[in-house]
């Protein structure tokens, strides 16, 4: 009979040595929960009045809004808000996970507050001067579903196939199926693409067939989720890095828009009442 070279590993108490400690995985360390935002105390209270009364008008705004029913909620106009108002109602929003760049003809700098799924939405020109500022609440910023939508094609772009381009061609075909399957609401087709043996080449053709579009998204938490829209309707690059800003997950997805990006309605109806919450806690300190 012939003999097996099989390697026998044996456990139990003492079978390991004190010379070869245990290797564990980094473990996030922090976990980031909601925190009501502190008043000012040294705030001029005319301006913490103001400030008071801007938040409210837009509590009131998102009162009747049902986020399950329609995605895109009320946005109130800020520009005629004093400086120093203004400051202390940014100081109260403070900013959330998700932050979004918007490029083109009209371009749009965009931070999620604390409160999930309100954002302060900041238009700019050419020259970069504020033309516009709001503050929305939306699973996400019209603004950003518009860029996206716009020039953006029904196909991905037709490339030549260099020799070595083993997977791409197929996955541009399925990415073609899925595109043309996509309505607002399906759900997501996910292409990982760190499944797959990816030659140079493969990623060339990705890249030359769906360019890079105008939108480009960041959302922080446990390391961090890359979103970038592509100039092929609803095809998102969602890439996932660690705390070590190493790139862990690869993935094209064919979507409206990428789940990882979007606020639940849940979390504005809790954002809702949170924000309620800070008017009248801004409320009391004011009386004091």
């Amino acid at each position: 009979m012939k003999t097996l070279s099989i390697p026998v590993r044996v456990i139990g108490a003492g079978s390991q040595t004190e010379e070869e400690p245990l290797q564990y995985l980094d473990m996030p360390r922090d976990m980031e929960v909601f925190r009501m935002p502190p008043v000012p105390q040294r705030a001029d209270s005319e301006a913490l009045s103001e400030a008071r009364a801007v938040l409210a008008e837009f509590a009131d705004a998102m009162g009747p809004w049902d986020p399950k029913v329609n995605g895109v909620g009320p946005g109130l106009d800020v520009r005629g808000v004093s400086v120093t108002a203004l400051a202390i109602v940014n100081q109260m929003l403070g900013e959330g996970e998700v932050s979004i760049q918007v490029n083109g003809s009209r371009r749009f700098s965009i931070q999620e507050s604390i409160f999930t799924g309100i954002w302060r939405v900041c238009e700019l020109d050419a020259a970069g001067t504020l033309v516009g500022d709001r503050i929305e609440a939306a699973t996400l910023p019209e603004a950003v579903m518009r860029a996206a939508l716009s020039g953006a094609v029904a196909e991905p772009v037709a490339v030549d196939l260099p020799e070595g381009a083993m997977n791409s061609p197929a996955l541009l075909e399925e990415i073609r199926g899925a595109m043309r399957q996509c309505t607002p609401n399906a759900a997501p087709h996910v292409i990982n693409l760190t499944l797959f043996p990816m030659t140079p080449e493969d990623h060339r053709v990705l890249e030359q067939a769906l360019p890079v579009g105008p939108v480009a998204m960041i959302s922080r938490g446990f390391g961090n989720c890359r979103v970038t829209s592509t100039l092929a309707r609803n095809v998102w690059r969602v890439q996932y890095f660690n705390s070590m800003n190493t790139l862990i997950l690869n993935t094209l997805e064919v979507v409206s828009a990428p789940e990882v990006a979007l606020a639940a309605p849940e979390d504005l109806s809790d954002s809702r009442e949170r924000l309620e919450d800070l008017v009248a806690w801004m409320g009391e300190d004011i009386a004091a």
